[in-house]
């Protein structure tokens, strides 16, 4: 029998942007952690899965966990199941308000499966990833950090690049305290959009690409969507009205995600601000991280 162990931090991610639908993805600084230690060769056991910060109490401790499933899955490409898993995760990542949870445990499971194994790389980890979320954005930044454009290329494999962000963009997320499904936010969008609006976004999701690398005073221009924002309204109000009450005052606000977080993607410190006008928010400021994954040990 041996063991292994390895810790793994992931960030935060806000997938979309505003006009960069299931495309354009940023790694924010906040993290959660993941401790795994594996066996293999030994007499089969069941899971031990601990949890302290967000999710404690409420998500399972058992094989159903999305960091064990990740894991699971990753091990079973790779040809090697272990016979016994402990976990502990550290989670900073509030859950079901579309700062990318799901993708970070995910990505946390893909990555974690390869250490234990001896593979120090990610380059398979995106389509590893990619399998399990069912879409590429937020595990694309979650493990390469920064911006990142995601795509499927004309054989359907996840495929995604980073950009580098301009040191002046700071990111302010506001997080509420009541959760969207990503399911259900997804279940209010439309078959087909008219091809105007999606001729807008298209461009803007490219102005945006240049806004974040090179001119963050673009930004508020570069984060109007009319392709699928308008369409979640009814599932989270109050995000949307958050939204309209910053773009007024100039700031560059879009939904997180699926939401309901919204995120302002602004030059300078704007806190206060944002603050006066998301009373009873929880505002954070935040850094881009240009990291991604990290694997902080793995022992062997």
């Amino acid at each position: 029998m041996s063991t292994a162990s390895v810790r793994v931090r992931t960030p935060a991610t806000s997938a979309n942007l505003g006009p960069g639908f299931d495309a354009l993805g940023l790694a924010l600084s906040l993290y959660d952690e993941v401790d795994v230690t594996a066996e293999f060769g030994g007499a089969a056991a069941p899971v031990e899965v601990s949890v302290d910060g967000e999710g404690a109490g409420s998500v399972p401790l058992d094989e159903r966990h999305l960091v064990v499933r990740s894991l699971r899955a990753a091990f079973a490409e790779l040809g090697e199941q272990p016979s016994a898993l402990r976990l502990h995760c550290r989670n900073a990542l509030p859950h079901g308000r579309g700062l990318g949870s799901s993708a970070a445990a995910i990505v946390a499971g893909v990555v974690a499966a390869r250490a234990l194994t001896g593979l120090t790389t990610h380059d398979d980890a995106l389509a590893a990833a990619d399998r399990i979320e069912g879409h590429p954005d937020n595990v694309a930044a979650c493990l390469f950090g920064g911006l990142t454009v995601a795509w499927r290329d004309d054989a359907g494999a996840a495929r995604a690049t980073r950009v580098d962000v301009h040191p002046d963009v700071a990111p302010v997320v506001c997080v509420p305290s009541f959760e969207v499904s990503t399911e259900k936010a997804r279940g209010l969008l439309p078959d087909t959009v008219p091809h105007a609006d999606a001729a807008a976004n298209a461009g803007r999701a490219a102005l945006l690409v240049h806004a974040l690398g090179r001119r963050p005073d673009l930004l508020l221009d570069a984060t109007a969507d009319r392709l699928h924002q308008h369409y979640r309204e009814p599932a989270m109000p109050a995000s949307f009205e958050l939204v309209t009450s910053l773009r007024a005052q100039g700031l560059a606000a879009v939904v997180s995600g699926a939401g309901p977080t919204v995120l302002v993607l602004a030059t300078g410190d704007v806190a206060g601000p944002v603050r006066e006008l998301a009373e009873g928010w929880d505002v954070r400021p935040l850094q881009v991280d240009t990291r991604g994954v990290v694997v902080e040990y793995a022992t062997a």
